[in-house]
């Protein structure tokens, strides 16, 4: 669904005015464009947008979202899509309003975005229940939260030699230091935040190694991962606990997984769909939302 509304949200702000306009117009021939010789009028170029993909997907769009909103708006605060858009201006910095326009957004139409999101995400919690058997699979490989130091290097003859160093006696702080080629840690004895199984910022195999380890233990052998060779010393491994205690992330990190899951958003944008009771007046129109459901659109033309 993410995928979606990305691609979508262009051109809900390209297009989205031209077809509102055109709906309120009531057929109106108020002129858009004038030019020596003639004019466009709201109608004519109504009658262009509507015969186009990007002009139909634009509809979809904006059906969708309004019945997300009418459903679901009062769980989603304007707030929340602040909070979420200042990370991403922080994020990116001074590239932010380049980043926007690479896209072909405005700070609205990537709120909107946003927004659409938070509510994708309302409507899946509403209308899929994650099941016991979903949170036993997920519990069986899940892993809290890990504190970790690690050395990266290019070489892993260089990661063999760092390893006899700390079991010489030699500090991993000043290792890390002298060899790590991540400098974001090096300077900070190696350590990394906090991260479990969740995590998808690090290296699959880097997770995989570090877990295994206890409290205190230095990898025998280096960790190989696509950054280069790394050894890996864990500072602190809780127990796991009970599932009572992470049942919120374990049930946040399932509908995580359903949200990537493209059957999965279409089955639950259409039962939104079907509560909004939509009926698409214009016979031309009336199968823009027909990959999601065919029974929605309604050719009628009272």
């Amino acid at each position: 669904m993410k995928n979606y509304v990305k691609k979508t949200a262009a051109v809900v702000a390209a297009l989205g005015v031209a077809l509102s306009m055109a709906a309120c117009s009531n057929g109106s021939s108020s002129t858009v464009v004038s030019y020596k010789g003639g004019k466009i009028t709201q109608q004519q170029y109504y009658d262009e947008m509507k015969k186009s993909q990007s002009g139909q997907s634009t509809l979809a769009n904006m059906i969708i979202y309004r019945a997300l909103n009418e459903q679901y708006g009062s769980k989603v605060s304007s707030s929340e899509v602040n909070k979420q858009y200042n990370n991403y201006k922080k994020q990116y910095g001074s590239q932010f309003s380049a980043v926007l326009q690479q896209n072909g957004m405005t700070t609205s139409s990537f709120k909107q975005n946003l927004k659409t999101n938070l509510l994708s995400e309302a409507a899946l919690k509403d209308i899929k229940k994650v099941t016991k058997a979903q949170e036993k699979k997920a519990w069986k490989t899940y892993q809290p939260k890990v504190t970790v130091q690690h050395i990266l290097v290019s070489k892993k003859s260089t990661a063999q030699k760092i390893i006899k160093e700390l079991k010489a006696g030699k500090s991993f702080a000043s290792l890390a230091k002298k060899y790590s080629l991540d400098t974001a840690t090096k300077n900070k004895a190696g350590k990394l935040p906090a991260f479990d199984s969740t995590d998808t910022t690090l290296d699959s195999s880097f997770k995989t190694a570090a877990f295994k380890l206890k409290t205190g233990e230095v990898t025998s052998t280096p960790v190989k991962s696509q950054f280069g060779y790394h050894v890996i010393k864990m500072i602190k491994h809780p127990s796991k606990g009970t599932f009572a205690e992470h049942k919120k992330t374990i049930d946040n990190l399932i509908y995580a997984s359903m949200a990537q899951d493209q059957t999965t958003m279409r089955e639950v944008i259409a039962t939104v769909l079907k509560r909004a009771n939509v009926s698409i007046k214009d016979n031309d129109l009336k199968n823009v939302l027909s990959s999601y459901v065919s029974t929605t659109s309604s050719s009628s033309s009272n």
